[in-house]
């Protein structure tokens, strides 16, 4: 709670909290894969290099869990933002309640992007800051490029939707920080459980508009996706 009350004291135009209590479950690692090495730097060192660089972004909350503190923070040390740790809780849902929680008195707009989303730039980071100041909520994202089925317990297709229709959704997503707040309290007081707070939005009727993020965007999840964010960040050095 102590790093929580420092970060009350810092003020910003756009905050940005960052998911960092991910697992190494499908990676097939031991530990956060936030914090396995890519390009000889943890994952989430990319991550906030970027948030970092973004000239939207004054103040960062990275939202994780104890056991990842001390390697997280190591990594951080030296930032040239006010950039505070919260802790998180048992689900993403939770967490980021536990992040708005932690905001600096008087935020007015935030940022939530997924630690292991670390091909993001900073000029993403700024479209989605500048469209969430104008007024609107919205996320990254990327249009489906394959055609989806959807198909039953017994995996058989039932139906195809129309591909122009799709988007797969990504981060940052971006939000007035008093209605988000008002979206978490009314699903927690229903009992909802969403996977982002976009999902949330749709089901309190809010409006939520796509950005398109690119193809790079991608979330390190697998051992492949750790092949190509390597061949990313070589392509980017190399430009």
């Amino acid at each position: 709670m102590e790093a929580v009350s420092a970060c009350q004291r810092q003020e910003s135009l756009v905050h940005l909290l960052i998911a960092a209590a991910g697992s190494g479950r499908r990676m097939g690692a031991d530990r956060n894969k936030l914090l396995l090495p890519l390009r000889g730097r943890p994952v989430i060192a990319w991550t906030l290099e970027a948030a970092l660089l973004s000239d939207s972004i004054s103040w960062i909350g990275i939202v994780g869990q104890e056991i990842d503190r001390e390697e997280i923070m190591a990594v951080a040390a030296g930032a040239a933002k006010p950039l505070c740790w919260i802790q998180g809780g048992a689900t993403r849902q939770e967490s980021v309640q536990r992040g708005l929680a932690g905001l600096p008195d008087g935020a007015e707009h935030v940022l939530i992007h997924d630690g292991a989303r670390c091909l993001a730039e900073p000029a993403l980071f700024d479209r989605c800051a500048m469209a969430v100041v104008q007024g609107h909520a919205v996320i990254a994202a990327t249009p489906v490029t394959d055609t989806i089925k959807r198909v039953n317990s017994d995996g058989v297709i039932t139906a195809t939707p129309e591909r122009s229709e799709l988007w797969a959704a990504q981060t940052p997503q971006g939000f007035s920080v008093e209605q988000l707040r008002r979206g978490h309290s009314d699903a927690e007081r229903q009992g909802w459980s969403v996977t982002d707070d976009a999902s949330l939005y749709e089901r309190l009727g809010w409006d939520v508009q796509v950005l398109d993020a690119g193809p790079a965007n991608i979330k390190v999840t697998t051992p492949f996706d750790l092949t190509v964010a390597d061949a990313v960040l070589a392509l980017r050095s190399a430009g």
